[in-house]
């Protein structure tokens, strides 16, 4: 209805097509993911662990996880450290991207 009427007040408008979002071209591995759960200093953490391709890779796919969970986290010593458990949201996010992944603890 909003746009029948919106194509009224300006018929010569053309509606664009935006463009899909850009999916980050992170390498794929073989072996399976780790993804566990720890407490440090009394605060639970998420860990990602296992990941065999480039550095630059791991930090784009932590930064990606940051930005979906809304949560804090780094990439220390090859891992991905994750303020919080959302081992099954991390775990579903990774799947989608097609990664392995296998569940450590808990």
């Amino acid at each position: 209805m909003l746009r029948e009427q919106l194509q009224q007040l300006f018929p010569d408008h053309k509606e664009e097509v935006l463009p899909e979002e850009p999916t980050s071209n992170i390498w794929l591995q073989d072996e399976p993911l780790l993804c566990k759960y720890e407490k440090r200093n009394g605060k639970p953490i998420t860990l990602i662990e296992g990941y065999t391709g480039a550095d630059a890779d791991f930090k784009v796919l932590a930064k990606e996880l940051k930005t979906r969970l809304g949560v804090g986290g780094t990439v220390k010593e090859e891992k991905i450290i994750i303020q919080g458990d959302y081992r099954d949201k991390i775990m579903e996010f990774l799947k989608e991207k097609g990664f392995k992944l296998k569940r450590v603890g808990g």
